[in-house]
């Protein structure tokens, strides 16, 4: 199953990772998308967002209309939502202009520490 981790870790360690993968050729195992801060990362998922990706997860390329019409929700705003998924790394745009999250499963890391 093709999986994707999204998380929250400090960007240096996020650059780290891809001069360690520029230096060597391979690839990580698992693919991973990293935000800054815990409140990024839910300024970018919101509930309506997730629910996006849900419906998107496994289902390979889809229109915006295919999109708005799997969550039932009008096309503007699942517009609105994809593009600020896509601007922020999480979907990708096909050469014929759908919509893609090309993984079937989703694992959100992050940890909360005592201030």
């Amino acid at each position: 199953m093709k999986t994707v981790i999204l998380d929250v870790r400090d960007p240096e360690e996020a650059m780290q990772d891809f001069v360690d993968v520029w230096k060597t050729g391979k690839a990580k195992e698992e693919a991973r998308i990293s935000f800054a801060t815990p409140e990024l990362l839910w300024k970018v998922l919101t509930a309506k967002r997730w629910e996006l990706l849900k419906a998107l997860c496994g289902a390979g390329p889809v229109t915006v209309r295919e999109a708005a019409k799997r969550v039932n929700r009008d096309i503007k705003a699942v517009h609105s939502d994809l593009t600020a998924l896509r601007k922020a790394g999480v979907i990708d745009r096909t050469a014929s202009g759908q919509v893609e999250f090309p993984y079937e499963a989703v694992k959100v890391e992050f940890m909360l520490k005592a201030a």
